[in-house]
């Protein structure tokens, strides 16, 4: 009988749900299944009763779901142990991360992570989503904290992690500087300032702008949003930028107008699909899934 095996039926027992269960196992829903098949055919009986929108034990699996957890527990241990033995940090993850870690809170979920989780070592990179997407592809990182557009991480897993959405940041002197929202069509003759060209912002303003009829007369682009909004301030243009990366900057000669219809964007964890997952993956992948559980992935506009 496989441990593994046994590991996910514990899962499935938990959940009482076949597709919950798989998410939380990184598996197929069709691998689950086969499993814990392959475990009941072992053990002479089946363990679930089955409808078609959940399963529960039946008697026979809740007599053998103590010693399962049992085995599980044990196996855990031995594997930390030997681990522990065969080196100091039995082995690394390599997470690559947009650069706005702070506000998106991504800072706290790999700090946690690295404190939970003293055997793994933890490398972090600090790259643009279409870097992550390089990165990914020379498997240089495992996973990364991305802005995901467009479909460029279709051919990914995807953990969503959070959301934000884009706001016009003017002059306080300027005549709409007083409104709570505006539309970009409102804004079109201004001069714009860009992230820059090769950065997935660059594309999600560019393309919001001609989604509103316009082609933006882009004045300048830069490497950071904090020289944009200095720009702004001293009357060189209007900046699009994402709210909460530059909510708490502070500046006092520019404001904050949320643009309408709503260009939201989605912070993602994404990691491939066709490759195996190593524990430390594992590991992290579940933190992550637990974190966004219990703090909620909603942008508060």
């Amino acid at each position: 009988m496989e441990l593994s095996y046994i590991r996910e039926f514990v899962v499935l027992a938990e959940t009482g749900n076949y597709l919950e269960a798989a998410d939380t196992l990184f598996i197929a829903q069709s691998s689950l299944s086969r499993h814990i098949k392959s475990i009941e055919m072992d053990l002479g009986a089946p363990l679930f009763d089955r409808t078609t929108r959940k399963v529960s034990l039946n008697g026979f699996g809740q007599a053998f779901l103590p010693y399962a957890r049992q085995m599980v527990q044990i196996q855990e241990e031995y594997e930390n142990v030997l681990q522990s033995y065969l080196s100091g940090i039995s082995s690394a993850i390599t997470v690559a991360s947009i650069p706005s870690m702070v506000r998106y809170n991504i800072t706290d979920v790999l700090a946690g992570f690295q404190q939970a989780n003293p055997r793994y070592k933890l490398n972090i990179l600090e790259a643009d989503s279409s870097q992550t997407l390089q990165l990914l592809l020379e498997e240089k990182c495992e996973c990364g904290f991305v802005r995901d557009k467009d479909g460029l991480f279709d051919g990914f897993n995807k953990i969503l992690f959070t959301t934000d959405h884009l706001v016009a940041v003017l002059p306080k002197t300027h005549s709409l500087a007083e409104r709570e929202y505006l539309s970009l069509e409102e804004i079109k003759r201004e001069p714009f300032l860009f992230l820059n060209k090769n950065t997935t912002m660059y594309s999600i303003c560019e393309n919001a702008c001609r989604e509103a009829g316009f082609e933006p007369n882009v004045a300048f682009t830069g490497l950071r949003g904090e020289n944009l909004i200095d720009l702004v301030a001293k009357g060189m243009g209007v900046a699009l930028l994402t709210k909460r990366p530059i909510s708490g900057l502070g500046h006092e000669d520019v404001v904050l107008v949320d643009v309408v219809p709503y260009v939201t964007t989605s912070i993602c964890l994404v990691y491939p699909r066709q490759k195996k997952i190593t524990d430390p993956l594992k590991s992290f992948l579940g933190y992550v899934q637990n974190y966004v559980k219990e703090n909620g992935t909603v942008d508060e506009k």
